[in-house]
């Protein structure tokens, strides 16, 4: 299983990004797939979550601002960041999880991740 994640880089607060994570390897329709950020001297934490059959999870501090999507023809998660602010800063880590539901924790696959950085 390979997760493929892409898209980070420098912006400036108030801008946006859209991640994206390819997946191969797995039968994506049948797979929850989750995006995780890290920063620095901080835990690891759920960012958001999709499944595959449509229900979302969203952390309180990007609801509103950060949108997962999935193409499940494409074997492909996205993640649209708007209204970036500095505390977003981290490293962004693509997730999957064998389950047809919605999965908050305990992910099976790990990508190896994309820097944001978010200036102020």
């Amino acid at each position: 299983v390979q997760l493929q994640a892409s898209g980070g880089g420098l912006v400036q607060a108030g801008g946006s990004l859209r991640l994206s994570c390819a997946a191969s390897g797995l039968t994506f329709g049948t797979v929850a797939m989750g995006w995780y950020r890290q920063a620095p001297g901080k835990e690891r934490e759920l960012v958001a979550a999709a499944s595959s059959g449509g229900s979302i999870y969203y952390a309180d501090s990007v609801k509103g601002r950060f949108t997962i999507s999935r193409d499940n023809a494409k074997n492909t998660v996205y993640l649209q960041m708007n209204s970036l602010k500095p505390v977003d800063t981290a490293v962004y880590y693509c997730t999957g999880k064998k389950t047809y539901g919605l999965a908050t924790r305990n992910y099976d696959y790990w990508g190896q991740g994309t820097e944001v950085t978010v200036s102020s």
